[in-house]
């Protein structure tokens, strides 16, 4: 995806904003806004807001497992399998 595309004013999202809501809906590319000519914000969509957040969640949780995987925080899945039914079996 280029962003070079996908850049804007300010003053285009003040004037437009009713369309670029709706653009970013439909495209769901997110809008680079400039202030005198920097980059200040990027806006998108609910819907790929939420995705990027789950996908960072997701990330976060492989990074985690694969530190305690260096840590030696693993046990043999049959293991725990087997723990696990001997606490239900104790119920």
């Amino acid at each position: 995806m280029r962003y070079s595309a996908q850049v804007k004013p300010i003053s285009y999202l003040k004037a437009n904003a009713a369309e670029v809501l709706t653009q970013l809906a439909e495209r769901r590319e997110p809008l680079v806004i400039t202030q005198n000519g920097e980059a200040k914000a990027v806006i998108q969509d609910v819907a790929s807001y939420e995705e990027t957040q789950e996908t960072l969640a997701l990330l976060k949780i492989l990074a985690l497992g694969n530190a305690e995987i260096e840590a030696g925080k693993v046990r043999p899945a049959g293991e725990v399998v087997a723990r696990l039914r001997a606490k239900q079996a104790a119920r």
